[in-house]
């Protein structure tokens, strides 16, 4: 199957997913080659993974991908922007895992929720999407910045009294083979899930229509939908559910509304380039997004995230 270079320095839970995109590949095309690195000479369709942060490592990624030194890279798709630089477009976005965010406990406090921790008990996250929204729903609660690979943070939380519990993504949970950490599922209600979460993204050139067609059978019709929807705003190709917060919780926006789905050209819609799914659906779900957004700016989203950036920046 996928063989790791020896000069590759490679964080657990991108491998996973790298490998989970060419294992998939390797089923429906049996005689393709697929290696998995980097800055090395080959004529094999060669993998790219995305190792660590989306802000440091996007564009090296992409430089690689530039000067045909790989033909794929993989990316959780909630790391990639909703404009793509030029020649580069999102070949496959896969059936995506739970998107929702989850609770993992300090293990004194087993069999709690968020609701029943005691007043003042710290919560760790590396997200304010996270902090915003869980500060609105519990009160109660101290949101405190944790960093850290999955490893880290679990070891951050286990082996000292720092954190009461920590938020995760679930999907990551699920892949590094640790549900059983999870102690809570947080729903829309308490916690909206980020663009994209939980989906795998293949990026390649958007030159390369032979590569393009190939991937392209890794496109999961309802996820591209779903995230084509997000990534022109938040949720759902159906419900749509967007909401704005202020970073301490205190103002917020939250809306929802409806599309219908029906049914091809290759455009590439925020991103994403798929023949899979037909043209009008995809104008309709990105439609959907951009309503929404509309809606939310109508009632004063831009001055809460105004506030929310001057905030952000002054961290």
């Amino acid at each position: 199957a996928a063989q790791l270079m020896p000069d590759v320095l490679v964080l657990q839970l991108a491998r996973i997913q790298t490998d989970s995109v060419a294992d998939k590949l390797k089923e429906l095309y049996p005689d393709i080659h697929l290696e998995i690195g980097e800055n090395h000479q080959s004529k094999s369709l060669c993998f790219l993974m995305q190792i660590g942060e989306k802000s440091l490592f996007t564009k090296e990624l992409e430089n690689a991908l530039e000067r045909n030194e790989v033909d794929l890279v993989v990316h959780s798709l909630k790391d990639l922007p909703t404009t793509l630089p030029p020649g580069f477009t999102i070949g496959a976005v896969l059936k995506r895992e739970n998107p929702h965010d989850a609770v993992v406990l300090h293990p004194q406090n087993v069999g709690k929720t968020l609701d029943s921790l005691p007043e003042n008990s710290v919560i760790g996250t590396s997200s304010l999407r996270r902090a915003a929204q869980l500060k609105k729903r519990f009160p109660h609660l101290k949101f405190n910045d944790i960093r850290g690979n999955l490893n880290t943070r679990l070891k951050k939380l286990d082996e000292k009294d720092d954190f009461a519990a920590i938020i995760l993504a679930a999907a990551g949970l699920r892949r590094m083979g640790w549900e059983n950490r999870i102690s809570q599922i947080l729903g829309p209600e308490d916690c909206m899930y980020a663009v994209g979460q939980g989906a795998l993204a293949v990026e390649v050139r958007a030159r390369d229509v032979d590569i393009l067609e190939m991937v392209s059978v890794l496109h999961d019709p309802d996820t591209v939908l779903r995230c084509i929807a997000e990534r022109a705003f938040l949720r759902h190709l159906l419900y749509l559910t967007g909401a704005v917060y202020s970073l301490d919780g205190s103002d917020s926006l939250k809306e929802t509304m409806q599309t219908s789905i029906t049914v091809d050209e290759r455009v590439q819609r925020v991103g994403v380039t798929t023949t899979k799914v037909p043209g009008e659906a995809q104008d309709r779900a990105e439609k959907l997004g951009i309503d929404l957004a509309n809606l939310l700016l109508s009632k004063g989203a831009k001055e809460i995230l105004t506030v929310a950036r001057q905030l952000n920046d002054a961290r």
